[in-house]
């Protein structure tokens, strides 16, 4: 009796336990931005959309999860020959998408080492079409040549390509050295050109300023004797205005004309000093003139 209960237990159990495994089984719960992909007896059944769904236990299968959202995909450099014979060093970052789940998960066993391969083979392809130059400065069409490539290949595989973008481009050490030697020449000859330009132009200034300066200083001058010979005709023809207001007479022409005589004298070219006849008739009316005054005294 006691072993039966036992056996019954057990089989209890047991029955409990599948139970669990089945219901277990039976409910799956996708995550957003997931999507599942369901296999009955093997073959390709649907496609679980996010949020809770029903399997039928050990018949239907979900394969792992496949992740819907924008995914960024960096690839190790790769060696690629120019035109001109010289390999250079890429590194290239990919952008994509799944859009077909069941492609992805059925089209392409490896769909990341795909898109590397299909990346590295389509540089080759079209780096070997360009010079060093061109592919240092043809960035943007390269990355449009390789999305164009890889959303075409991918697009079987329920992927697409969104960007490509190239991070680096690294040409060997001896194509750097000389670029590097190239741009400093190119550095010190700007350097050059504007010193001599500016020391041209401080030159065309200075050259400026002298001329203004002569100029202004000229005019100045004609001014100044402008403004003195004016004021020596405005002095002339006051001294002549008082002299006509006054109305003198004989003598005192005679005794300004004296007090002048030393002032002609002084000049250190008169080397020779005539009388003129005028000083005689001005003696004689200054003696005339105290004689009349000693008479009336």
């Amino acid at each position: 009796m006691e072993t039966g209960t036992v056996v019954g237990a057990v089989i209890a159990l047991v029955i409990v336990i599948l139970v669990i495994v089945t219901i277990a089984k039976s409910v799956r719960i996708v995550p957003q931005a997931r999507a599942g992909i369901v296999e009955r007896l093997g073959r390709y059944h649907r496609t679980l959309s996010p949020g809770l769904s029903l399997l039928v236990p050990y018949i239907d299968r979900l394969k792992p999860l496949v992740d819907m959202r924008e995914q960024v995909v960096s690839f190790p450099p790769s060696s690629v020959i120019t035109q001109d014979n010289l390999v250079v060093n890429i590194d290239s970052v990919i952008y994509f998408t799944v859009t077909d789940p069941k492609a992805a998960m059925y089209e392409i066993a490896s769909p990341i080492t795909g898109i590397e391969q299909l990346t590295v083979t389509t540089l080759r392809n079209v780096i070997g079409g360009m010079d060093l130059e061109q592919t240092l400065t043809s960035r943007e069409s390269i990355n449009n040549a390789l999305r164009g490539v890889l959303d075409e290949a991918t697009g079987k595989w329920g992927i697409r390509v969104n960007r490509v973008e190239l991070k680096a481009i690294d040409p060997p050490a001896s194509v750097q050295e000389s670029m590097e030697k190239q741009m400093r020449a190119e550095r010190e000859k700007r350097a050059a050109i504007l010193t001599a330009e500016g020391f041209k132009q401080s030159q065309i200034l200075t050259a400026e300023g002298e001329k203004q300066s002569q100029i202004l200083r000229a005019e100045g001058d004609a001014q100044a004797q402008v403004l003195r010979a004016d004021g020596e005709a405005q002095a002339i023809q006051k001294v002549f205005d008082a002299i006509h207001a006054g109305n003198p007479d004989e003598k005192v022409l005679a005794y300004q004309y004296l007090q002048q005589l030393p002032s002609i004298a002084n000049g250190t070219a008169n080397k020779v000093w005539v009388v003129p006849a005028e000083l005689t008739r001005a003696m004689d009316s200054l003696s005339s003139a105290f004689r009349k005054d000693d008479a009336e005294a």
